[in-house]
């Protein structure tokens, strides 16, 4: 081979190949995720990457394609005080995985999703109106939505579990998502779910 020449260079793996291998937060693996619930399960993606920049934000139903982890995030940001603050609030969630991993020996991620399936509403109540009386009518949720709700009431029972109280946030977060995962009623996420069908069911 002259001077002038030089080797090819190797060819880089895939991005399939690379997100296989790559790890979240560089600890967990989350290639093998198992679900539970069939609805909910194209809605629920495990992926390494939990920052993606807002690459979906402006297009419609894309969020589905986002780490649920990352939608976790996005989702306790939306206080008025935790506005924008995207890696601190990546801390939180980082450090509440690691509680979760050490109190349950289990994939923390395997959680999360055990407890978004089990903190989504199957029924919920809308207003219709006849003749000017608003008349409430239960009606099915959505996989999607279910998810929405779900994420919103983790992230309220967090807020709650460490607003002006001794307990961090990612201390509040892991209780949330230990007691979303194992079904407890008494974890705020499982008993706004609870709450919400129990009025649908009235109003059937």
């Amino acid at each position: 081979m002259s001077e002038s020449e030089s080797p090819e260079p190797e060819s880089p793996a895939s991005s399939d190949e690379a997100n296989q291998n790559a790890l979240l937060f560089g600890v967990w693996d989350v290639s093998e995720m198992e679900y539970t619930d069939p609805s909910m399960s194209r809605y629920i993606k495990a992926t390494p990457i939990a920052h993606t920049m807002g690459r979906h934000a402006s297009k419609q139903f894309k969020k589905s394609e986002i780490s649920i982890v990352e939608r976790l995030i996005n989702r306790l940001m939306q206080t008025e005080d935790n506005t924008g603050h995207k890696q601190k609030t990546s801390k939180i969630v980082k450090e509440a995985l690691e509680i979760v991993n050490e109190r349950t020996e289990e994939n923390p991620v395997q959680v999360l999703i055990r407890a978004v399936e089990n903190a989504g509403p199957r029924e919920e109540t809308v207003r219709l109106k006849y003749g000017g009386i608003s008349v409430p009518q239960a009606v099915d949720v959505a996989p999607q939505r279910r998810v929405d709700e779900a994420l919103k009431f983790i992230a309220q029972g967090t807020l709650k579990g460490s607003y002006k109280t001794k307990t961090s946030a990612a201390e509040a977060l892991a209780q949330q998502l230990i007691g979303a995962a194992d079904y407890d009623v008494q974890a705020y996420a499982i008993s706004q779910k609870e709450e919400k069908e129990r009025v649908a069911e009235a109003a059937r």
